[in-house]
């Protein structure tokens, strides 16, 4: 008779991977995803209202297994965020090139000048001057984060800026001296700078919930690229969500990933048949070396992931 150990080491065997669901999603969308127009050009399929849900303990990441996710350049573009710097010199300088198509193709419109991308990133990290006349992208990500703008009454109907909101920074706070909250709320969806921004936020927001000594998350993602952007949205919302368990003293829980509008660009068809051809395999995990004193001073140093043997990388083009 097979004890209980067994009977629950069998059940751990059978347990489907966690990246499953992520395939999963990638095939219901491709075979069932309505044909649509977008404003690339591209055309997608896409299916309207997903979820997904991973369990964050003992260090586990939702890190795609079935192509290689450069984490690191995930990472990189959260502590980029979270310095609410909205220039791409910095991630460049970082050989991290995810937000340069947009101010690239704003150049090339701009001035007739058809330069590739290595050289216009080279100019970008080399010439300051170059970088803050073409490296902006509007009030994206880490500026509605760490500054969201403020108007004061300054008479006469008139209106001064004042110092802006630091979302993340009042999120910690919450989070550690009213647990019990249902405000742990960080948005980036600010409707009065939406067309300032290179690109409105994707991953638009969060919203956070403590029990029993853990923090679950949320993140919303209005759209969602599955091939391309998803497994990097994926690793930041999670990374975000431990570093907030990390600074306050819980234990991380679970993630949850909603998507609104999610789809598969028509000109990815490559990469999804041969992702889907792939098996999920490992269990990485991820280890945080350092607790610095504010979730805004990690470094890329502090982060450590093991057991991460991933299949090769499959590229495929953005739509700007």
């Amino acid at each position: 008779m097979a004890s209980s150990a067994d009977i629950v080491d069998a059940h751990a065997r059978e347990a489907p991977h966690y990246e499953q669901q992520y395939l999963d999603l990638m095939r219901r969308v491709w075979e069932t995803g309505s044909e649509r127009r977008d404003r690339t050009g591209v055309g997608t399929r896409s299916l309207f209202g997903e979820t997904m849900r991973f369990d964050l303990s003992g260090g586990a990441m939702p890190l795609i297994t079935t192509k290689r996710v450069f984490w690191k350049t995930a990472t990189r573009e959260l502590l980029w965020f979270l310095t609410g710097d909205t220039n791409i010199r910095s991630l460049v300088q970082h050989r991290v090139g995810i937000w340069t198509d947009w101010p690239l193709a704003k150049y090339r419109a701009a001035t007739g000048d058809d330069i590739d991308m290595d050289a216009f990133s080279a100019r970008i990290a080399e010439d300051a001057a170059f970088a803050a006349e073409w490296g902006e992208l509007g009030p994206v990500y880490g500026k509605q984060w760490v500054d969201w703008p403020v108007y004061l009454p300054a008479g006469d109907g008139l209106y001064r800026k004042g110092e802006g909101i630091n979302q993340v920074e009042q999120l910690v706070d919450s989070l550690a001296h009213n647990p019990g909250s249902r405000r742990h709320i960080l948005e980036g969806w600010n409707v009065a700078e939406l067309d300032q921004m290179a690109l409105p936020p994707c991953h638009k927001t969060y919203q956070f919930h403590v029990a029993d000594g853990r923090l679950n998350g949320l993140m919303f993602q209005r759209s969602c690229d599955i091939a391309l952007g998803l497994p990097f949205n994926l690793w930041s919302a999670a990374l975000l969500q431990v570093m907030l368990a990390h600074q306050v003293g819980l234990e991380p829980g679970e993630f949850v990933w909603m998507g609104g509008d999610v789809h598969l660009y028509l000109n990815h068809a490559e990469l999804v048949e041969e992702q889907l051809s792939r098996t999920p395999a490992g269990d990485p995990r991820l280890t945080i070396l350092r607790k610095p004193d504010s979730i805004f001073d990690y470094r890329i140093e502090d982060f450590a992931v093991e057991a991460y043997a991933p299949q090769a990388h499959i590229a495929a083009p953005v739509a700007v």
